[in-house]
């Protein structure tokens, strides 16, 4: 009778506990969804005018109207703040120049006409980037997100320019990205981030979570691609998966956009602090 008893308690505890971890994780994709807005709206605008050829204007320059209007009612709708617009435009700026150069060096190219291209890149491109950063900053907020351990603000600045210029210098020089990952894996080995989810706080290492939002993107770059984003060389002929290799060159560039993030944040919280 005991072990009956005990039996139909056990049931209870796991059906209770797995239907919290049920909803949850419902809550945890709801808000991922609502912090991903701005990259649905991007992949979205990429299908359609794929397959609807928009009047008067090229594609590449529909595109950049697109976004900018999307940018201008996240934020008067509330769903993005000023500081956070800020954050954005620092990196469209930043992606730009990426893109410049890397189609200057034949990387990847932009075939299509646009009136607002700059170098063969057309400026709709800096949103590529800057979705990452308004996933990231918006993410941020919605969970609550806490930095633990955190390494210096002498150590995480130089580290991330030095990922940065590697995008550029491996061109010219040899390409350290698995140096500098090495030194991510170091430098961050005790840091950690923890998230809130309908009330209860979670804990993940940093290291996963760059590993997960890397591989996720070039989910999407394949997206990207295939609805005509850009195109790289082997894509010329017809679409072709991107190499898995870039997955790194994307946890490298979302390791530069959490630390550009994250840097800024501490910044305005220490700001806010001096203020009392």
């Amino acid at each position: 009778m005991n072990v009956t008893i005990q039996t139909n308690s056990q049931r209870k505890t796991f059906r209770a506990q797995s239907s919290r971890a049920f909803k949850q994780l419902v809550r945890f994709g709801w808000e991922q969804s609502l912090s991903c807005l701005f990259p649905v709206v991007i992949f979205a605008s990429l299908a359609i005018t794929q397959v609807i050829p928009l009047p008067f204007l090229p594609r590449y320059d529909w595109l950049l109207i697109i976004f900018l209007l999307m940018q201008w009612v996240m934020l008067r709708s509330g769903l993005e703040t000023k500081d956070e617009l800020k954050v954005i435009t620092l990196f469209h700026l930043i992606g730009l120049a990426l893109e410049i150069f890397k189609v200057q060096m034949g990387s990847w190219s932009y075939p299509e006409e646009g009136i607002f291209k700059i170098f063969g890149v057309p400026l709709y491109s800096g949103f590529m980037y800057a979705s990452v950063a308004s996933y990231l900053c918006q993410a941020w907020r919605r969970l609550n997100v806490n930095l633990v351990n955190w390494p210096p603000f002498l150590v995480v600045v130089p580290l991330a320019a030095a990922i940065y210029l590697n995008f550029f210098t491996h061109h010219y020089w040899i390409d350290i990205r698995w140096v500098l990952a090495g030194l991510v894996f170091i430098v961050f080995l005790r840091s950690s981030v923890t998230y809130e989810v309908g009330g209860t706080r979670y804990h993940m290492p940093i290291a996963l979570s760059f590993l997960l939002i890397g591989f996720f993107i070039w989910i999407a770059e394949n997206i990207a691609t295939f609805f005509g984003a850009w195109e790289y060389p082997n894509q010329a002929d017809a679409w072709s998966l991107v190499h898995l290799g870039k997955v790194s060159s994307w946890v490298l560039l979302v390791i530069v956009s959490f630390l550009i993030v994250a840097t800024l944040k501490q910044v305005k919280g220490r700001y806010q602090e001096n203020d009392y």
